[in-house]
């Protein structure tokens, strides 16, 4: 069965940084395009990247230059590098298998002065 598992969410400063993970399991993450999203508190789910198979990426406006999202392959995971976080950054973020629509559970993060 397809799982993924988010982890690395936390509490940082504004103008700091994380790293999430997305650890893939029952499926290759490299044979399939695999997004990040993120939903803020009171707010609809929104996009943030895409992970395409041959390794293009694609960002939303609001991140582009401060996110970076890649992949190992031998782990069978999936990454989200976030630099220069912003307080407006604070939300669950999830990645997504989106050929199955498999979502993982979320992590937090939470950006504070």
């Amino acid at each position: 069965q397809a799982q993924l598992v988010e982890s690395g969410g936390g509490l940082v400063q504004s103008g700091g940084s994380l790293r999430l993970t997305c650890a893939g399991s029952g499926f290759t993450l490299s044979d399939v395009i695999m997004t990040w999203h993120r939903q803020a508190p009171g707010k609809a789910r929104e996009w943030v990247a895409t992970f395409a198979p041959g390794g293009a990426t694609f960002y939303a406006d609001f991140v582009k230059g401060r996110f970076t999202a890649s992949r190992d392959d031998a782990k069978n995971e999936l990454y989200l590098q976030m630099d220069n976080l912003q307080l407006e950054d604070t939300a669950v973020y999830y990645c997504q298998n989106f050929d199955s629509q498999t979502w993982g559970q979320g992590t937090l993060v939470t950006v504070s002065y």
